[in-house]
């Protein structure tokens, strides 16, 4: 085990032997069992993120053409108002279906593009999708205002004469309530069980926006398009019930999961052991993470996702989580026994995307949970792995003893980066990574903590030479 003496060495930064403490060897009963079985190499289906844009870009190109192969040369303002509410409504139609896809927690495209990305690809889009909504309902406003002859107020009168117009309206309100509901000055103000409420009225809308689709010139006026748009939303409605709906469910009677210990990680810190059955069949890999929910009083309205904080092993899975809020406080008094609903795995920090043979794992706080499951089972000999811990004090490092036992076994490196964030000595300073990993431009960086301090460290790695594609980073603030 690489281990770092108390005083500093002469080629190091004086003020950084203040954030380091020595990695003492611990006595043999404390090193945590191996796995019964060594880490298998799934070849798990993953889509990469260029392989998803451009499947969407794909996408949006054929809906264009498509548009382009009907549209009738009209150069009259109305006509030229009509074209442009009906590419921009079919494009609308077709990011609602994407976004719906990103969401529908595919296995393949969880697994290789990862779910924090998923989810700000899903949040991106919806802006578009509503811009292209307005944009949509505006055109058609002003091309009947045109056409009619008609002041806008009675054209829209008009036009929500219209039950498939009507339906489009409504639809559109909805889907404007789920956008409003997610923007970050509202989503602070809201629970998680009401804006996860809220965002079921996505589904609402999309439908009514397809049944308005349908009876579009666009659709409607050909055989062809009108069974390939319905084959879409078919297809879309099938990954999302059967992802969403009927794996869980699955899971949840073939797995049988229940609590069968908590126990105290440190200040507001708690581990929670769930056992079951056959859970070598959810292929969990290290690095990922589970949507849990807890069965029990005031916990199973709500499902949260934690990283696995330790291999699957003797059909027990752990998760280790920090009291954040009223959710993750009351987990301290789960009881043994409790029932436990776990969906998943999810995430794209794992083995998959590793390209060197020296890994860098760097933490912040309790994103120590997923860097220690891949501390104990990523692949290497002694000197290929070194694990940065950057905590305010070293009352708040969470699974110490287990992270000493692997790297005392492993011949690994282990840093403690100790103080607090404001202090004037920055231990994720590029140089100062640089004094801890020489070799810093030559490693694969895995990296998880919180927002403020990925962006920090993601910086720092950029200037420090690590080129950006080896910079591995999965945010859970999603």
């Amino acid at each position: 085990m690489t281990t770092q003496a108390a005083d500093p060495r002469p080629d190091t930064h004086p003020a950084l032997s203040a954030y380091l403490r020595q990695t003492n060897p611990v006595p043999e009963a404390r090193i945590p069992p191996r796995p019964r079985k060594p880490p298998r190499a799934y070849a798990t289906p993953r889509v990469s993120p260029p392989a998803l844009r451009s499947a969407i870009l794909a996408g949006a190109l054929a809906v264009g053409g498509m548009w382009g192969a009907q549209v009738r040369a009209d150069l009259r303002v109305a006509g030229v108002f009509a074209g442009g509410a009906h590419l921009t409504g079919l494009l609308a139609g077709y990011g609602v279906l994407v976004m719906l896809v990103l969401m529908a927690r595919v296995p393949a495209i969880e697994h290789g593009v990862g779910a924090d990305r998923l989810a700000r690809l899903h949040a991106l889009g919806g802006r578009y999708v509503l811009s292209l909504c307005a944009a949509h309902a505006l055109l058609a406003l002003c091309g009947y205002a045109a056409h009619t002859g008609t002041g806008l107020p009675r054209a829209a009168l008009d036009l929500l004469g219209y039950p498939g117009l009507a339906a489009a309206t409504v639809g559109t309100a909805l889907l404007a309530a789920v956008g409003v509901t997610s923007a970050r000055a509202v989503r602070r103000r809201l629970a998680h069980e009401t804006w996860r409420a809220a965002h079921l009225l996505t589904y609402l809308g999309a439908a009514l926006a397809f049944a308005h689709q349908l009876a579009g010139p666009d659709i409607a006026g050909s055989l062809l398009t009108g069974w390939l748009w319905a084959l879409a939303h078919a297809t879309v409605a099938v990954l999302l019930l059967w992802y969403r709906l009927v794996v869980p469910v699955r899971q949840a009677l073939r797995h049988s999961l229940r609590v069968i210990e908590v126990r105290d990680e440190g200040p507001g810190v708690v581990s929670v052991v769930v056992q079951g059955i056959g859970l070598d069949q959810l292929r969990a890999e290290p690095g990922q993470f589970f949507r849990w929910r807890f069965l029990g009083r005031r916990l199973w309205r709500t499902a949260l996702p934690f990283s696995l904080s330790a291999p699957v092993r003797d059909d027990t899975m752990r998760i280790t989580v920090k009291a954040a809020g009223d959710h993750t406080r009351r987990m301290r008094r789960l009881r043994p026994g409790t029932r436990v609903l776990a969906t998943g795995p999810f995430g794209a920090l794992t083995a998959h995307r590793r390209t060197r043979r020296k890994v860098l794992l760097l933490a912040g706080g309790v994103g120590i949970t997923p860097m220690r499951a891949l501390f104990e089972t990523l692949p290497g000999g002694p000197g290929d792995l070194t694990l940065l811990y950057r905590a305010t004090s070293a009352a708040h490092l969470v699974l110490r003893e287990e992270l000493e036992a692997i790297a005392a076994r492993r011949g690994a490196g282990l840093h403690y980066l100790l103080g607090a964030s404001g202090a004037a000595f920055d231990p994720l300073s590029p140089q100062a990574l640089r004094d801890l990993v020489p070799d810093l431009a030559e490693h694969d960086v895995y990296l998880c903590g919180p927002p403020g301090m990925s962006a920090a460290a993601t910086a720092a790695l950029l200037r420090a030479g690590v080129p950006a594609q080896r910079i591995h980073a999965e945010d859970f603030a999603f």
